[in-house]
């Protein structure tokens, strides 16, 4: 999600410790200490302006949720949600997706959810996928054994690739959905892009992967 810059953003950042964590390499190992409990910890890389991780938190106060984005004009409009929400279950980071190993231990985060990343549909731009096989080595090793990617797209051509590229990496597919909204799919939190692409009748698709 490209945005102009959000004059201000950097400021806003800094004036919210208690929801943006500014010095992420100083977690690492410490999530559950900055929680301030035990509860699992789920991420989004890409979170974009926060519906998703934010109606996430919302809904599950039992899990602990933290949101990535590189941009962090975009990351400004996530804290925006995650004020208005309230939420207490939510951190934000301004980090980049292909270095989590750096902010996170081996099998930290208990779920990692991609939303409606970026297709990069020329094949030279293959490795920017966040699909690819070596950011799905840094999911694998920041994830517990046997840890979940939840991964929802409007682009086909993206969406067939990642099949491919999880069992291809040995993942187990343990859920597909071709159609999400006319699925029986219970539970289901829209992100932005999601309720734009689906408004206009374009089909949503889903698959959760099992390392």
């Amino acid at each position: 999600m490209r945005v102009r810059n959000r004059k201000g953003a950097t400021e806003l950042l800094e004036a919210n410790p208690q929801y943006v964590v500014l010095n992420p390499e100083d977690a690492k190992g410490k999530w559950h200490e900055i929680f301030g409990n035990d509860h699992p910890i789920h991420i989004e890389v890409g979170s974009g302006k926060g519906a998703f991780v934010t109606g996430m938190a919302k809904a599950n106060p039992e899990i602990n949720y933290i949101g990535i984005d590189i941009q962090k004009s975009v990351l400004s409009y996530a804290l925006d949600k995650v004020l208005e929400s309230d939420v207490p279950n939510i951190k934000l980071l301004w980090v980049d997706g292909d270095s989590l190993t750096n902010y996170f231990e081996d099998g930290e985060i208990d779920q990692l959810y991609l939303n409606f990343s970026d297709p990069w549909p020329k094949k030279r731009h293959e490795k920017r996928r966040l699909t690819y096989k070596t950011f799905l080595d840094t999911f694998k090793q920041i994830l517990p054994e046997h840890g979940e990617i939840h991964f929802k797209t409007d682009n086909r051509g993206l969406f067939e690739y990642s099949l491919v590229s999880f069992s291809q990496y040995g993942m187990i597919l343990k859920g597909v959905w071709l159609d999400l909204h006319a699925s029986d799919f219970e539970g289901n939190v829209m992100t932005e892009y999601e309720k734009k692409f689906s408004s206009k009748g374009q089909v949503i698709y889903r698959v959760e992967a099992q390392f």
